[in-house]
């Protein structure tokens, strides 16, 4: 095996440990605020729903209640994603720490921004939404205060579990919007304990870690915002990230391709609530 052989599969390996370090890192916002399977096998897997149980009391030597718990599974289909390009003179790269990081990052964004696609096309598809009559509640309503304690209200009459791990996603308009409410924006409501990520915009309220987002749906003049529980979406994933780097001597470059396969879906459509908010 030649030298430059053996370079280029070393190069190789540590130039797809940098992509996947990468994404891990930075690459998806809202897949750590999810259910996450890894590891499937196939091109769709499930994610079970039980409904809720009833606690009854029992006679004296009789049969314990049996509870009848609604059993369900919501399928998530899984497709294959690519991100890929052109490198010319690669080999500039093999020496570069700086340069080949820019381009293990750009590899591994474009895939990370897909993972949030996925996810927030999911949470589009919640039925649920705080938006009523009252002042600040209606579509013409930005972020409000109203429309955010309107929201929680909803999660607790649904008994969404208030255990940490509820979240909430926010337009970047929206996050200033939450910085003029007094109860969001004072250290004396929220102290340097509910900042989990620390360089990061990212707040705990009302029980839920809040942060901005860019690639929100935007229908018309509203922006769909999101509070919702973790268990309410099912991300899997039967392909983590990987990288392919092939030398194309016609074009006197290489290509790198990053791929991965990745889906998601809406479990529980009480765990989500929809805040529409005017921008």
């Amino acid at each position: 095996m030649s030298v430059s052989t053996q370079i280029d599969a070393v190069f190789a390996r540590q130039f797809q440990a940098e992509v996947h370090e990468a994404y891990q890192r930075q690459g998806s916002k809202l897949r750590p605020t999810v259910r996450s399977k890894t590891g499937v096998t196939g091109t769709s897997t499930f994610f079970p729903k039980v409904g809720k149980g009833v606690a009854a009391a029992k006679t004296r030597h009789g049969s314990v209640p049996v509870m009848n718990l609604e059993h369900a599974q919501v399928e998530c289909i899984l497709q294959d994603y690519y991100a890929g390009d052109w490198i010319d003179r690669l080999d500039e790269l093999k020496t570069n720490i700086d340069e080949r990081g820019v381009v293990a990052n750009a590899g591994a964004y474009a895939l990370g921004r897909k993972t949030d696609e996925l996810i927030i096309a999911a949470l589009d598809t919640a039925t649920q939404e705080a938006v009523g009559t009252s002042t600040g509640t209606t579509d013409a309503d930005g972020l409000t205060k109203e429309k955010v304690l309107l929201a929680f209200e909803m999660m607790g009459a649904a008994e969404v579990p208030d255990d940490g791990g509820r979240f909430a996603v926010v337009g970047w308009k929206q996050w200033s919007q939450l910085l003029q409410i007094e109860e969001f924006a004072s250290s004396e409501y929220v102290g340097d304990d509910a900042l989990p990520w620390k360089g990061s915009q990212a707040k705990r309220w009302l029980g839920a870690l809040w942060m901005p987002h860019s690639g929100l749906t935007r229908s018309g003049a509203l922006r769909h915002c999101y509070f919702y529980h973790r268990t309410a979406i099912g991300h899997a994933s039967a392909a983590e990230v990987e990288t392919d780097i092939t030398w194309h001597g016609d074009r006197a470059a290489h290509f790198v391709a990053n791929m991965m396969s990745q889906g998601a879906v809406l479990v529980d459509a009480f765990g989500v609530v929809r805040m529409r908010a005017a921008e």
